[in-house]
């Protein structure tokens, strides 16, 4: 019995930035040369990001005095300690809301759930996340948890594959998968092209999943098969690493080049000979986009979906790239029996990817807008 996705629910802070006053508010900072505001304001410009959500409210805000902004509006440099605290205040509610829409949209009951896998790498804390949705969700305490920690963007696959793994090994089995980020949480002052690049496309959000071998012939994505590649090089191009000031995320401009060159071979082994009819694709950014629509010769519209994600949210990491699935299980367009093949990217660099098929039945399915949901931090 294959593995189905029946349902993906997400949730994001109720605080939006406009991509062009988050670039003003970085170019204004103190101690930022004419340089600097040059390379930020072309940075950010050119990301193709109109929005994205954060948990820090004083982003958001004209003035105030918080942890990470101050009554001047120059940003502190909290340590890591504090971020974290704000990580395990913020995340499980966000990873509550997320799930908790997965499972009404699946028409799910929390007792029905009999494996848990979270993924996140912007925070942590024991008891952890995987234990905070049993706990907020009133699942069983018999559930099965597991935590995929640090994986980065591409962390997503590797939950799914998991969750695959367990309905073909108990095939009643009904998996939450949860991808919880909060890349706002580690911003900070810097004058590095990388690090001015992280600021400029790193967002917040959670996005959930329900999957089951014993779907019927219920809608959904059929989890056919994963892949798992690393390139030749990149080790040192897209790094996450803990500091006394937050989590620091290496993302050099080398990335695309390197996805660029190494995308073809990665996707030819992985597909071995299947023609996808939709492409989901995790946005690290408009030019990782870029060189994988030139790399594997798509046509303009091929990465549609992963472009109005980027748009919209920006990259939040792991849970990105469930954003662009759900918006694949609600697009008419994209119709019953189409193959959807999925590439994230993180450190390493790792290519993950998945092949799924979609599924659909009479009964239409409810907007991604009906489901949606906003968070309060």
């Amino acid at each position: 019995m294959t593995a189905r996705i029946l349902s993906i629910g997400t949730a994001t802070p109720p605080t939006t930035i406009s991509q062009d006053r988050i670039r003003d508010f970085f170019a204004s900072q103190p101690d930022c040369d004419r340089l600097t505001q040059r390379l930020i304001r072309a940075t950010f410009d050119a990301a193709q990001i109109e929005r994205r959500h954060t948990v820090l409210a004083e982003l958001g805000e004209a003035g105030g005095d918080g942890i990470f902004v101050d009554e001047s509006g120059a940003l502190r440099s909290p340590g890591t300690a504090l971020r974290n605290a704000e990580y395990v205040r913020l995340a499980p509610e966000l990873s509550r809301q997320a799930a908790q829409a997965a499972l009404d949209e699946a028409g799910m009951a929390a007792s029905q759930i009999t494996h848990v896998v979270t993924v996140s790498c912007t925070g942590c804390f024991a008891p952890g996340p995987d234990f905070r949705i049993v706990r907020d969700l009133g699942l069983a305490d018999t559930t099965e948890r597991y935590h995929l920690g640090f994986i980065g963007c591409a962390a997503a696959f590797p939950g799914l594959r998991a969750a695959e793994r367990f309905c073909a090994a108990q095939p009643d089995a009904v998996v939450l998968v949860v991808a919880t980020e909060l890349c706002s949480l580690h911003i900070r002052p810097s004058a590095s092209p990388d690090q001015i690049l992280s600021s400029s496309v790193f967002a917040d959000g959670s996005a959930a999943a329900v999957i089951t071998a014993d779907a019927g012939d219920r809608p959904g994505l059929d989890l056919e098969r994963f892949g798992t590649a690393l390139t030749s090089e990149g080790e040192e191009d897209m790094a996450w690493t803990i500091g006394d000031d937050g989590f620091e995320m290496v993302l050099t401009g080398a990335v695309p080049r390197i996805i660029g060159r190494e995308i073809r071979g990665a996707v030819d082994r992985f597909l071995d000979g299947a023609v996808p009819t939709a492409w989901a694709v995790h946005p690290g950014g408009r030019s990782i986009l870029d060189r994988v629509e030139s790399g594997l010769e798509l046509g303009p519209d091929a990465l549609r979906s992963s472009r109005e994600v980027l748009r919209d949210y920006g990259n939040m990491s792991s849970a990105t790239v469930l954003f662009i699935l759900r918006a694949m299980l609600h697009d008419d367009s994209v119709a019953s029996g189409a193959t959807i093949a999925g590439l994230a990217f993180g450190p390493g660099l790792t290519v993950e990817s998945a092949l799924l098929t979609k599924r659909t039945t009479a009964v239409a399915p409810a907007s991604a807008d009906d489901r949606h949901l906003a968070v309060a931090g």
